[in-house]
């Protein structure tokens, strides 16, 4: 989410939006960034309607003025526009379930007028890059294996269980946890609150396959290739015990019950990243679009793209299409002779 018009904390207190956070995190089962960015774009509005106005926003007088004025401060403010687009959703999906029990009739906001949407295709890692990457974690703990160079057979081999790095010691369980975790994502096209969520029960070890919890508590069911369940295997052989089938798949330390955080895997991945030589800013999410790019480049249908990566509207997926479509021309530019 873009930079907060006023992001300091308030003693303030709205019942409809406070209800309605409540009901996103529990009959919904939206990730904690949505939560988050949600929480943030309504309590923004909020404060800014009350320094606009002097008191709070009475949810069923609002009319659209209002938030086309609101929209106005924010390009003010200079704001991008997925930003803008962000804040807005935010407020189309409250009022919507504010229309579900009975608060108003319809949203002020139907019909609204908004900046257009950035074109942006999605980055992506090539396959050379992504190997590059699930290597990293024992190439930071100084050990690689020259088997990791084929993308099929993955990027864990046999380091050492222990090492030291700047005078402590290094778990043995931790860079098998990470090439675990990122075998993971890239087999299986996981957003990385999916990945947190895995529990023992989850993993269909001779089916091949993972049950996802996915957005909307919506369940669905994926393919994982045989690197990524040797990865799980030898980083369950590192720790004291293997998980019961309630317990998470990833643990957050070696001694720790608690499964990974989204924080604890940005911050780990940054550092592979830079290890791997690639950009650190790159998001886990990218890692999910190299999987669906991967998949297309190499013939996939976008229907069974979609569903391996749990989109509710095929247009969401298109957008990889347009990945493959710009690479191709680039092909065609660079090699043919008539171009």
């Amino acid at each position: 989410m873009g930079p907060l018009v006023d992001a300091k904390p308030t003693a303030r207190a709205d019942d409809w939006i406070d209800s309605f956070l409540r009901h996103l995190q529990a009959e919904r089962g939206v990730s904690p960034h949505t939560l988050r960015n949600y929480s943030h774009a309504l309590n923004e509005f909020h404060r800014w309607y009350q320094a606009e106005r002097g008191v709070s926003p009475s949810w069923p007088a609002l009319e659209r003025d209002d938030f086309r004025n609101y929209l106005r401060h924010l390009g003010r403010n200079k704001l991008g526009r997925a930003a803008v687009q962000l804040r807005f959703s935010a407020l189309r999906t409250f009022y919507k379930f504010l229309a579900r029990r009975g608060v108003v009739e319809h949203s002020p906001m139907k019909n609204l007028t908004m900046p257009a949407r950035e074109k942006r295709l999605p980055r992506f890692l090539t396959v050379k890059q992504m190997v590059d990457l699930l290597k990293a974690p024992w190439r930071e703990q100084g050990s690689v294996s020259s088997g990791a160079d084929d993308p099929r057979r993955g990027g864990g081999a046999e380091p050492p269980v222990e090492s030291r790095r700047r005078g402590r010691r290094v778990e043995g369980s931790v860079p098998a946890r990470d090439v675990a975790i990122l075998e993971t994502i890239y087999s299986c096209g996981l957003r990385i609150s999916e990945l947190c969520a895995l529990r023992g029960e989850d993993i269909h070890w001779n089916e091949q396959l993972v049950r996802v919890r996915g957005k909307g508590k919506k369940e669905r069911v994926v393919p994982i290739g045989i690197p990524a369940l040797r990865a799980i295997e030898a980083y369950w052989e590192r720790r004291t015990s293997r998980p019961s089938p309630n317990e998470p798949v990833f643990h957050r330390s070696e001694t720790s019950s608690e499964p990974m955080s989204v924080r604890t895997l940005q911050h780990r991945l940054k550092r592979h990243l830079a290890v791997a030589g690639l950009d650190p800013k790159l998001t886990p999410h990218k890692l999910r679009h190299s999987y669906a790019t991967h998949l297309l480049d190499a013939g996939a249908d976008l229907r069974s793209v979609q569903e391996l990566l749990g989109h509710a509207h095929l247009a969401t997926t298109q957008v990889y299409t347009h990945v493959t479509t710009e690479r191709l021309k680039k092909a065609y530019d660079d090699a043919h002779p008539r171009a």
